[in-house]
């Protein structure tokens, strides 16, 4: 590890400890499973959740998003480097231009709203 990355760390943290440190290898090899279905390779995006970790979102080369979460930021690097078909990127144009969500990924994300058929009017007095 180079001493800029070891100065940019959070205080108490040398940074050794992880350098040495595997990925976790469920988490590799779900994200192996989501590229060989998706087209062989993937574009991976770090997204920090706070306590809960790094929301890790992928995608395929289809098009079609993936999501894991890692522990830490360093983790989420570490699975990033082991992997080499996956690349690291931003939500840039070029990125979201080629996300096609699979079918009934909306009504997933909406949760219990997408299933409603009735909706109560509203509370603003229209």
């Amino acid at each position: 590890m180079s001493t800029e990355s070891i100065e940019n760390a959070p205080k108490g943290d040398s940074g050794q400890s992880t350098e040495t440190a595997a990925p976790p290898s469920n988490l590799v090899s779900s994200i192996e499973s989501f590229v060989a279905a998706h087209g062989g390779s993937a574009t991976v995006v770090l997204q920090p959740l706070g306590r809960a970790g790094v929301r890790m979102t992928l995608v395929g080369a289809d098009g079609i998003l993936g999501d894991r979460v890692a522990g830490n930021l360093r983790v989420a690097h570490a699975v990033v480097d082991s992997l080499d078909s996956v690349t690291l990127g931003d939500w840039d144009r070029e990125l979201t231009s080629i996300v096609t969500p699979r079918k009934g990924h909306f009504a997933q994300m909406a949760g219990w709203v997408a299933r409603q058929s009735r909706f109560p009017k509203a509370r603003n007095g229209l």
